[in-house]
This record gives structure tokens, sequence and C-alpha cells, in this order.
């Protein structure tokens, strides 16, 4: 499992946007979207992939959230299930390409973790 949290200049909503144009055409599966529009200028939004990694010999889930509740654009990344054992939780990496695929993505508008 990888985690990741940053700040971004832009809004949840844009944020999410970008991130889901990134992971599909890299080739992940948008299995869940959704966002709430909470008033005041307030959002939260949640995306949910999967993608099959070879080198991992299986599938991993990312779960990006963000949100600006605090008064200012969060963006959180979660990549889960890539290790391919029960008894061993060995990746190969995959994990944290996964969640760092969420930075990239929004590399041109993280202002800090």
């Amino acid at each position: 499992m990888s985690k990741i949290a940053f700040k971004v200049n832009i809004t949840p909503a844009e944020a999410l946007e970008q991130v889901k144009k990134y992971q599909v055409s890299a080739g992940s599966d948008l299995i869940h979207e959704e966002l709430y529009d909470l008033g005041e200028d307030r959002a939260i939004g949640t995306l949910v992939f999967q993608k099959y990694y070879f080198r991992a010999g299986n599938r991993a889930a990312l779960v990006v959230i963000a949100d600006n509740l605090k008064g200012y654009s969060e963006v959180r990344a979660i990549a889960t299930g890539s290790s391919q054992s029960v008894l061993f939780n060995f990746d190969w990496g995959a994990a944290d390409d996964y969640s760092g695929s969420v930075r990239e993505a929004l590399k041109a508008h993280v202002l800090e973790e």
C-alpha cells in the first residue's frame, strides 16, 4: 500500500478531471467517480481506478480523494492490492508508481506536501 497527499492550486473538480484523463490514457480502468458540491465554494470528490501491473502479477486499485474543506485544495492518493501473495507484501514498486502517477498528473499545480 502506498499513500501520498499534497496541496494543489486548482479546485477539487479540476484536479479530479485532470487525474481522470491522465489515468484513463495510461490504461487504468475508471471504476467509480463522484463529486459533491457542499456549498460555500466547498467540494469533495473521489475517483477509483484499477490497473493490471505485469511486474507485480496482479491488479492494483487506486483511490483519489480531492477536497477543499480546509480552505485549500488537497489531493490524497491511496494505491493498494498490488502484492501477489497473502504471505508477502512485495509489489515491485507498483503501488508507489500508481499513487505517484496522481502527483505526476497534477505536477503543474502542486503547491506542497
